[in-house]
């Protein structure tokens, strides 16, 4: 049953926020890509390319790539999926989000035709329900304070701020977060590599004293030595996320414990394959693991949870409810109840197209 057709769909989808802001850039909207792979049986397998510029690709650089790889996955037989995933690797360099897509596609098509679950495919599930933690980003501390006691009033126990590397009003921010959200919620940090090794260890002293459960990429993704110096020196975990990109990325973490804990995303590693790999190796080096925030519509957050689900040990809450504040979803609903995502039920991810 080969592959008769390969669509691509836009997927345009605006921020209710317009003025989200993280300490790369401001993200308005986000211009991802639907790859549709239908075999001669009508069944169809979806996959999602994300096209956030500073994160991943933009829009027209993912129609291109994926345009140029069309070819290579008609007339193929979905099961042959390692070999035609090697020959994506082999005839397009770079563009992992692109390839997550084709990736991520061959998975759903596959799991849609054996009616099994996604995470059927990778290795099973260890459990249904995967508990949120929602992102606060980078806004005046009054207005990052207001948004989050939001969030809790919403039933989210896990919250996420977004800082700029401003170290003074970055614990101005933190200071109000913790008071209006409460002693008894869970506050993690992401300064997105905007600071130093020594210029976070330095700003630390003004975070600790409110209770932060872990810290995620704060010094730039190539800086291995000074991401390994704040793992070292402090005593909360720390989160790798820009700094593994690859499979050979989260080997080289768990060789030289730079980090404690590795942010998995399907779109960063280039799909299920790959983050099936990185898991594994992590699992055996003793490196916690976590689904992070990858932006884009109920599609993306569906097959991410099933992802979370195939996880042996999840220690902290993920990241796949942010599609609660993009608009435009042309997915069927994934619901979030009390700061809780249910993994989908039926084959494959287990959305369609609404």
């Amino acid at each position: 049953m080969p592959i008769v057709t390969a669509e691509l769909r836009p997927c345009v989808q605006r921020q209710a926020d317009p003025g989200w802001t993280f300490a790369r850039a401001t993200v308005p909207e986000l211009q991802g890509w639907v790859l549709a792979l239908t075999d001669d049986a009508g069944v169809t397998g979806l996959g999602y390319a994300h096209a956030v510029p500073a994160i991943t690709t933009h829009g027209a650089g993912a129609e291109a790539a994926l345009v140029f790889l069309r070819p290579l996955l008609l007339g193929r037989e979905p099961a042959e999926l390692a070999a035609i995933l090697d020959l994506v690797e082999a005839t397009l360099v770079g563009n992992r989000s692109v390839k997550a897509a084709i990736d991520m596609a061959l998975h759903d098509l596959l799991a849609r035709r054996a009616g099994l679950p996604l995470s059927a495919l990778m290795g099973g599930r260890f459990r249904d329900r995967i508990p949120q933690s929602r992102i606060l980003p980078i806004k005046a501390p009054a207005e990052m304070a207001a948004a989050a006691a939001a969030l809790v009033a919403k039933g989210y126990r896990t919250l996420k701020l977004k800082l700029s590397g401003e170290a003074e009003l970055d614990a101005r921010r933190v200071a109000e977060v913790r008071a209006a959200a409460g002693s008894g919620i869970t506050l993690t940090l992401d300064p997105n590599q905007s600071y130093s090794a020594k210029g976070f260890l330095a700003a630390w002293r003004h975070l600790e004293r409110h209770d932060i459960a872990m810290v995620e990429q704060p010094v730039p993704a190539a800086d291995w030595d000074g991401l390994a110096l704040v793992t070292r020196s402090l005593p909360v975990p720390i989160e790798a996320d820009e700094t593994v990109e690859t499979v050979a990325d989260a080997l080289r973490v768990v060789e030289g414990r730079v980090a404690d804990v590795v942010n998995l995303k399907l779109t960063k590693l280039g799909g299920v394959r790959n983050f099936v790999t990185a898991a594994r190796v992590l699992e055996a080096g003793q490196i916690a693991t976590r689904m992070g925030a990858a932006f884009g519509p109920a599609l993306l957050q569906a097959a991410s949870a099933h992802a979370a689900a195939s996880l042996r040990k999840l220690p902290f809450a993920c990241e796949l409810s942010e599609h609660d504040h993009i608009l435009d979803d042309p997915f069927t609903p994934l619901p979030i109840q009390d700061g809780v995502i249910t993994v989908p039920e039926g084959p494959g991810c287990g959305v369609v197209y609404a």
